[in-house]
């Protein structure tokens, strides 16, 4: 067969050149694209400049996007969104700070640190196929109170605020299903953290220490919550509930471990970073790191401040024993909750005295008085936040400009306190609420009612958007979008109008 070597040669050079072309058009789409990471999968998301909303070609989730078009901090949402996917919560946190500090005005950077701060992963949901969050922070806080939250609603556009409202009130749905099974828990004394397993799926030599340790703390007579029981024949959905419970109750924490790595492991972790953001507020708590075959500089930075035990001395055990019975105090007689109630009665007399007479360090003295003796006082703690807050009389926490229940004071008096009580200082926050709620409803009609412009129109929105569903704030949003998008239309025709 005869080839014609000179077409064939020319072909080639054609093809050649087309190949450049099209790859020179690729570039150049690829300039006016940004790539994120999906959220939910972690596959790369191509996003048109200036678009705040994209679908998924993996998994096929709608999800909100940064609004930034700077490319290093677009890396840096992409970091922050690979640890959060592995559930590296706290590292994950730390960057999305990092972003707001850079740009306050990032929707994206505060969503992110909400879904650290409750542990959102998102898991595939083998009824529906799609992806579900399941949360492995639960707090007391609704995600619907929290600053961060509110923020991210702030300085989001209308598609974003939509798809946060969406997703934050199936993580509040979660949230309130954990804590009703909590509040069922019977309180731990013991919380023993440590990896059961390693890389092969083996058994740690961690988890035959831990359970050793679990034994005989159990004889004591603790309460002790150990995984490898305790959830033992428990579905992986129902482990958060108890978790939390344990966590909050536990007034001793023995992080366990053999090496640097498995103190550090993804959800042992999560565990003993919980318990210590707990202690911040709640001094009667021990957090104790206990090592073998390590050195002791090799544990977490975050322990420098603890005293840690080696577990390969002898009477270890004992030690650990003995120590947790003091801060329990196991070896008080039965009556011990009766004869402490008289006891610092007095005392938190003198405190509330002292709070009338707004002498805020003296009743902080008495308070930490009572809470050595008695530290789940839920009064103290009622005090303590009026301390903080300056507020001489229980009455007058209603009258305040912002609502506390983020506090963590509040957040332990409301724990510790009975039914009514409860009601109480919870009526006294409500109050709060419905004052703003008021106050922003009544604005966000009066910028309606005089709007001539799409951007008061829009700051309406903003403000009915954060009122969620008060009154008829959602049918009152609804009007301002709609308004909003006909006001420019309606202006052209009343300008025609005009000229004829």
């Amino acid at each position: 067969m005869n080839y014609n070597w000179k077409v064939y040669a020319n072909l080639i050079i054609f093809g050649g050149q087309i190949r450049e072309k099209i790859d020179d058009l690729l570039r150049k789409v690829i300039l006016f694209m940004a790539m994120f990471k999906c959220k939910m999968c972690g596959v790369d998301i191509a996003v048109e400049d200036g678009v705040t909303i994209a679908k998924c070609g993996s998994c096929g989730t709608k999800q909100t996007v940064p609004k930034s078009k700077d490319k290093n901090l677009h890396a840096q949402f992409n970091r922050a969104n690979h640890l959060r996917i592995n559930n590296e919560f706290d590292k994950a946190e730390k960057l999305y700070g990092e972003i707001v500090e850079k740009d306050g005005t990032q929707a994206e950077a505060y969503w992110g640190l909400v879904l650290c701060k409750f542990g959102i992963e998102y898991v595939d949901d083998k009824a529906t196929g799609r992806k579900i969050p399941t949360c492995h922070r639960a707090s007391y806080t609704s995600i619907l109170n929290d600053n961060d939250y509110k923020s991210a609603l702030a300085n989001a556009d209308a598609n974003q605020r939509a798809v946060y409202e969406e997703q934050a009130r199936e993580i509040d749905r979660i949230q309130k299903d954990i804590l009703e099974i909590a509040k069922n828990e019977d309180p731990y004394d013991v919380f023993i953290c440590y990896k059961e397993t390693d890389e092969s799926g083996n058994r740690t030599q961690d988890s035959v220490i831990a359970n050793d340790i679990y034994y005989q703390l159990t004889n004591e007579g603790f309460k002790v919550f150990y995984a490898a029981i305790t959830l033992e024949g428990k579905l992986g959905s129902a482990y958060e509930p108890i978790i939390f419970a344990a966590i909050n109750s536990a007034k001793v924490m023995l992080v366990v471990g053999t090496k640097r790595e498995y103190f550090n492991a993804i959800w042992v972790r999560n565990e003993w970073s919980r318990f210590l953001k707990i202690i911040q507020a709640d001094r009667s708590k021990l957090l104790i790191p206990c090592y073998r075959n390590m050195d002791a500089y090799d544990l977490p930075e975050e322990f420098s401040h603890l005293q840690a035990q080696d577990m390969s001395k002898i009477g270890f055990i004992n030690d650990i024993i003995r120590g947790i019975k003091k801060i329990i105090n196991k070896d008080k007689p039965k009556s011990y909750s009766s004869s402490v109630s008289s006891a610092v009665s007095p005392l938190v007399t003198r405190v509330f005295m002292f709070l009338e007479e707004g002498n805020w360090d003296s009743a902080n003295t008495y308070c930490e008085k009572v809470l050595d003796q008695d530290p789940k006082n839920a009064e103290i703690y009622l005090a303590k936040l009026m301390i903080e807050l300056k507020v001489k009389n229980k009455g007058d926490l209603e009258k305040l400009a912002k609502p506390f229940d983020n506090n963590i004071n509040y957040q332990r008096a409301y724990q510790y306190g009975d039914e009514s009580f409860k009601r109480e200082i919870k009526a006294y926050n409500d109050a709060i609420f419905d004052r703003i709620s008021e106050n922003a409803y009544s604005q966000a009609k009066s910028i309606m009612d005089s709007a001539k412009t799409v951007a008061e129109l829009k700051r309406a929105e903003g403000i009915l958007a954060q009122l969620g569903s008060y009154k008829d704030s959602e049918s009152l949003r609804e009007q301002c979008v709609e308004l909003a998008e006909a006001l420019p239309k309606n202006s052209t025709l009343n300008l025609a109008k005009g000229k004829m």
